[in-house]
């Protein structure tokens, strides 16, 4: 009964079988390994930040270039205000807002962006406060650069002068004339009234919906294995109902009838055909011999 699996149609679908599901189940299982990493980066990026503020401040140029390991540290640096953008489209506590950012120059010719504070509504230069005039000396946490479309940052393009959607030196170089920091501050305290800007978590480290992407596509995977078990089980049911209906004659029987019937039907013409050209054939002698 079972002497179908030998056939070279059911060897190409056990060979697919055994191929596809450990391959379902590696998938599966590295989907899997990506949203336990994000849980993991998560959770280490939360303590970090809670830690971070306990530690002292340190220099900028000791925590450049910006990593996982060092966005939320404190941070000191000393320099003079110069160009303010506004950042529009910025909630805090489920509230629209802005940014205010200043560019702070240092004695060595590079600016640092600082988020000075956030302040509701839209952005109207008018409601910003002016930043402070002379040599300053900001503390506060370090920021990596922001790209459009992660974290809450608007992709769009083209904003009103003396705003940006993004804060990155990528953006602000075409803002500013001097070189511009890939990194950014928020003070500690809101400068001037304004709300102090939380510490964002480095992009691909926190709960967002890539890593619950990973976790659909975890169940997927596994769901793909259930499906090809039940198609495979549900295929050799099929062929030994077929293989039992052949052993007791009954799939034959339909097939030897068939045969008999299409045949006999296509024997029917022939035999009027020619019994049709034995009659002309006789008329044709006849009318020779008179």
């Amino acid at each position: 009964m079972y002497r179908f699996l030998l056939t070279p149609r059911w060897w190409g679908i056990n060979v697919f079988v055994v191929l596809a599901i450990p391959f379902c189940i590696f998938m599966g299982s590295w989907q899997l390994g990506r949203f336990e990493d994000r849980v993991q980066d998560h959770e280490t990026a939360t303590t970090q930040h809670e830690s971070a503020r306990r530690e002292a401040a340190r220099p900028l140029t000791e925590l450049l270039p910006v990593d996982k390991a060092t966005v939320g540290k404190q941070t000191t640096v000393t320099g003079r205000y110069d160009d303010q953008l506004l950042v529009p489209e910025r909630k805090l506590d489920d509230r629209e807002g802005f940014y205010v950012l200043t560019l702070l120059r240092t004695d060595g010719g590079q600016a640092l962006p600082v988020v000075r504070g956030w302040l509701p509504g839209e952005p109207d230069p008018a409601k910003a406060p002016a930043p402070p005039t002379g040599e300053v000396t900001v503390t506060g946490a370090l920021q990596a650069a922001e790209s459009p479309g992660s974290n809450g940052v608007s992709g769009r393009s083209g904003w009103p002068a003396g705003q940006t959607g993004a804060i990155s030196a990528a953006t602000l170089l075409n803002l500013v004339p001097y070189d511009v920091y890939d990194a950014w501050v928020t003070l500690n305290k809101g400068d001037s009234g304004m709300r102090a800007v939380p510490v964002s978590a480095p992009q691909n480290t926190g709960l967002d919906l890539k890593a619950f992407q990973n976790l659909g596509y975890t169940a997927e995977w596994f769901a793909f294995v259930g499906f090809v078990i039940f198609m495979w089980f549900r295929l050799l049911r099929r062929e030994v109902e077929l293989a039992r209906d052949a052993e007791l004659g009954l799939v034959e029987q339909d097939d030897a009838e068939g045969a008999a019937g299409a045949g006999g039907e296509s024997g029917t013409p022939g035999e009027s055909g020619d019994g049709a050209g034995g009659e002309k054939a006789d008329g044709d002698r006849a009318g020779l011999v008179s």
